[in-house]
């Protein structure tokens, strides 16, 4: 009985951190895709909507690139301000990612509105590649 007390005692303690951390990370998360929904040129959920997957895949790249960053912060960060400070960069750098492509491949907003998927694959590619960086810098 003693061991089932110590493992509820325990899960008791750490579900508030557990839930601060989480909770800080789905606002980030719904926060850059905001950011990153009004920064860029074309409104890809609008494209969504109307059934072009180009967009589709530019903004499940910008999803996955700062969710996972976001993820290695939950598994590497002790604090709420190291995991806004982690979440912030992973916006920023995402946000980079769609311009530097969008330099790369000329009228890159236009390409993804006409769903031209060549281009928003490597956009994809892009955005996921320097996430899995991003988090492999942050884990350490």
């Amino acid at each position: 009985m003693g061991d089932i007390q110590v493992v509820i005692e325990g899960l008791l303690n750490g579900l508030p951190f557990l839930l601060s951390h989480f909770f800080i990370s789905i606002l980030l998360l719904v926060f850059g895709t905001i950011v990153y929904i009004f920064i860029t040129p074309m409104r890809e959920i609008k494209l969504i909507r109307d059934g072009n997957i180009a967009a589709s895949l530019s903004f499940s790249g910008a999803l996955i690139g700062i969710a996972l960053p976001l993820s290695s912060s939950l598994r590497a960060s002790n604090s709420i301000s190291e995991i806004m400070i982690w979440g912030l960069t992973a916006i920023l750098i995402q946000i980079f990612c769609f311009k530097i492509v969008d330099i790369l491949i000329k009228d890159l907003p236009k390409r993804i509105e006409m769903g031209e998927i060549s281009s928003s694959i490597l956009l994809f590619s892009i955005k996921l590649g320097v996430a899995l960086l991003n988090s492999a810098a942050i884990a350490g």
